[in-house]
């Protein structure tokens, strides 16, 4: 998010990162500003909220215009729109008061609701090292440029994506009953009926997950291994996703 008010303003920008990786993220950035003039600090008096798709946004100019002391930013989720809004306001600010109509949840509600749309978040959705941007769908969430800058990676990614062939893909899945709370190690396997390695979970909470799945045999029974025992599950493809894709 860029945030000035006038041309004569110091650009600033909003970053919103994993809180767990706050320090990480904060020694990349300075290592890279070499001996540029621009600061990097974390936003401490700052809260963000997600207004999820049902609440009643009302009139986007209006409610910024009448609670301009507490919203900084109210705007699409970058991601795709069935992500809602993202809400930006100073810490202790009400959010039913910066959207008329709308009710607080929890955080519960917000990753159901993600899960549901197979929307990856953090670090543990997406394991730095291990997840792939095309796998995990990045592609599709305004999260990858094929046109500008440079990255580690980018080489195989490009020629991933011109080529199109992505066998894997992070997918919402539904599991037969609600997993338990503690015992699921991380990238607990997930089979298919006849023992085939079919991919991996990743997050999810009572009956809804997502998993990095093998495009092959996302239309198979499928269950998840945990402590020795197997949880069915099925999987789909997001209605967000675009028309072509699921290849």
């Amino acid at each position: 998010f860029r945030l000035h008010e006038s041309p004569e303003e110091e650009p600033h920008i909003l970053l919103e990162c994993d809180s767990g990786m706050l320090d990480t993220v904060q020694k990349h950035l300075k290592l890279y500003k070499i001996r540029r003039k621009v600061n990097i600090t974390p936003c401490l008096d700052l809260s963000l909220w997600a207004v999820i798709p049902g609440e009643r946004t009302g009139d986007i100019a209006s409610s910024l215009a009448q609670c301009a002391d507490q919203a900084l930013i109210l705007t699409p989720d970058p991601r795709t729109e069935v992500m809602g809004w993202r809400l930006i306001a100073k810490k202790g600010a009400n959010p039913s008061e910066v959207i008329p109509g709308s009710h607080i949840g929890n955080i519960q509600d917000y990753h159901r609701h993600r899960y549901k749309q197979g929307i990856p978040e953090g670090v543990k959705d997406l394991p730095p090292g291990v997840a792939l941007p095309l796998e995990s769908n990045l592609a599709y969430m305004n999260g990858i440029s094929f046109t500008k800058g440079c990255y580690i990676g980018q080489e195989l990614t490009a020629r991933t994506h011109h080529t199109g062939v992505i066998r894997k893909r992070l997918l919402p899945v539904r599991f037969a009953a609600p997993l338990p709370k503690d015992n699921i190690p991380e990238g607990a396997e997930i089979c298919t009926e006849l023992g085939k390695s079919a991919g991996r979970f990743r997050a999810g909470g009572g009956e809804l997950g997502i998993a990095l799945l093998r495009l092959a045999n996302i239309n198979e029974p499928l269950c998840l291994k945990i402590a020795g025992d197997k949880v069915k599950l099925t999987a789909s493809i997001p209605e967000w996703w675009p028309k072509t894709a699921g290849k």
